[in-house]
């Protein structure tokens, strides 16, 4: 059996445990840069072996959510060093989540109020951004109708992205995570019900991928190999994604080439767990979710090769233990338990009991439902 609160090497990164802390929006940052309660956050939960960033816009363009600590001005980037000292000095490692979420925004936090933009000009349906109401107040309002990205803005934007990486590095950060999931700008281009251009990002999954590729490579020529990751949602359907027939291809042909460039890892995001976890479901329908889930990881873990395979979503020490001992992950991740849980990784190495989040503090605030969890008592 794998100790998995061991030391984890990482594509030469040592991770003192098998443990990552999953991205999770907080929406804390009132002037869209981190800031000392934003380092004293991850300070906390720096007893993870990895912690992954919030998504951190790579530009105003790329935001949905506000409050969110970008990574595109000298401001945010001397923001984070202070977050990521933090975390280095109580021995932790981060990686910065970068963040475009394409159509999933609204005109009020958009530059000069323009549309958001996307790979199409389909509006995601039922879909919300945390941004400004009709009255001028901070809140969830419907995504607005996006604008179909020219091919030379995509080109753009993949610059943007090598852009930020180099930004993220400046600011102390290990490494980067590619937001490439939960129907943001990658989904919008992997999916062949929302992509609908005509050009050399559309069509065939070899094409619908292309960006993805583009951007890990724009990135890995800035920064090395060794320092990106990018996290994936196959059958994710947040958002307005719809389901299409030939997920496993498209994820199979993406990591096929994300196994040629030899990146830190690869981080799934598995929403059908979370779904069946959050219903308590037993049925014949779960069971499918969670063969389909398998299938996928084990597709993914072939083409990757030596490539790191971190698994969210619901997670459990006891589905992490049993991932990781058959060899189909190497590394586990948990979101929401670390919101209340600062000491988390402690917690489940030694059975103890885990305190419950409030979800009503979940976005925007101060300290409370932030920084004020104690850990477990003596």
């Amino acid at each position: 059996m794998t100790d998995i609160f061991q030391p984890y090497d990482l594509n030469g990164i040592t991770l003192r445990n098998r443990i990552v802390m999953a991205p999770m929006t907080r929406s804390r940052a009132p002037h869209d840069a981190a800031d000392t309660m934003t380092a004293l956050y991850y300070a906390q939960r720096a007893t993870a072996g990895l912690i992954v960033s919030e998504g951190t816009p790579i530009s105003r363009e790329g935001q949905g959510y506000l409050f969110n600590p970008g990574v595109y001005t000298e401001e945010q980037v001397k923001g984070w060093r202070l977050a990521t000292d933090s975390v280095h000095s109580v021995g932790g490692r981060i990686f910065a989540q970068l963040w475009h979420v394409g159509r999933v925004s609204h005109t009020s936090i958009q530059p000069d109020g323009q549309a958001p933009v996307s790979a199409s000009s389909k509006r995601a349906e039922g879909a919300v951004a945390f941004a400004y109401d009709a009255a001028g107040q901070p809140g969830f309002v419907p995504t607005s109708t996006p604008r179909a990205l020219s091919t030379d803005e995509v080109r753009r934007i993949v610059q943007d992205f090598a852009t930020a990486a180099e930004n993220a590095v400046r600011a102390g950060f290990d490494g980067v995570e590619i937001h490439a999931a939960n129907g943001y700008l990658f989904e919008q281009f992997l999916n062949p019900l929302v992509n609908d251009r005509v050009d050399a990002y559309s069509n065939s999954p070899e094409n619908r991928i292309r960006f993805a590729v583009e951007v890990v490579d724009a990135i890995v020529a800035k920064i090395g190999a060794e320092r990106v990751g990018i996290r994936i949602s196959p059958y994710g359907q947040l958002f307005d994604m719809p389901s299409y027939p030939d997920t496993l291809e498209t994820y199979r042909a993406l990591s096929a080439e994300l196994g040629k460039r030899g990146i830190a890892y690869v981080h799934l995001m598995d929403q059908s767990n979370y779904k069946m976890a959050s219903q308590d479901a037993a049925d014949t329908g779960a069971q499918s979710a969670g063969a389909r889930t398998e299938e996928m990881l084990r597709t993914i873990k072939r083409e990757i090769g030596s490539t790191a395979l971190i698994l969210a979503g619901a997670m459990t020490l006891a589905r992490a233990q049993e991932l990781v001992d058959a060899g189909l992950i190497d590394l586990a991740a948990f979101g929401q338990p670390f919101i209340a849980n600062p000491d988390l990784v402690a917690r489940l190495q030694h059975c103890l009991a885990l305190a419950e989040p409030v979800r009503e503090t979940y976005y925007g605030g101060g300290a409370e439902g932030y920084i004020d969890y104690p850990p477990h008592a003596a």
